[in-house]
Formats: structure tokens, sequence, C-alpha cells
């Protein structure tokens, strides 16, 4: 499965609800508000660091070049659209909204 988080951890839960869920070794894409979990010194960086312990974590690089973020949590993987479909045609979708 294929794990999106789409808001922004710094305002809602939906990352850390999200990682109690996820098995181990399951992908997680944060897009759109999403990405300001993986911007280095935001009070979400544990909770991303966390992930990375058991799950690739992948960002989409247009959301983050929009919401103008230039550096990324190290082990984040950016990806752009065609990674985005790559992941989607590899796994089943799980939205977390």
């Amino acid at each position: 499965m294929l794990y999106m988080v789409n808001k922004s951890p710094l305002m809602h839960n939906n990352l850390e609800t999200c990682l109690r869920i996820a098995p181990p070794e399951e992908p997680i894409l944060l897009y759109e508000d999403g990405v300001y979990g993986v911007a280095p010194g935001t009070k979400a960086e544990a909770l991303v660091r966390q992930a990375l312990q058991s799950h690739p974590v992948y960002a989409l690089k247009a959301d983050l070049e929009a919401r103008g973020l230039r550096q990324c949590i190290e082990g984040v993987e950016i990806i752009d659209y065609d990674g985005f479909v790559a992941l989607v045609e590899k796994h089943d979708v799980v939205p977390w909204l």
C-alpha cells in the first residue's frame, strides 16, 4: 500500500495516525500541504525521522517548490510526477486526507 498524506503535520495529526496504522516498509508520500512535514527544524521533524526508520518517505517536488521549501530532512526522497505515477502504479493507495 502507498500511504498518502496531504495535510500539514504542523496543523493536523494525519501523518501521526498514518504511522500508527501503516505496516513497516510501506511507502508514505507527502504531497500538497503534507510536504511541510519534511522541512527541517519544524515540530514535525521528529515524526518524519521516526517514519524514516521503518518506511520509505517521499515528497512531491512540485509541492515543495510551490510552497518555497528548499531544504528537506535527510533520507526523504524527492520525486517528480513521473515518480508519483510509478508509486501509484506499483501500490494500492490509502489517502489520509
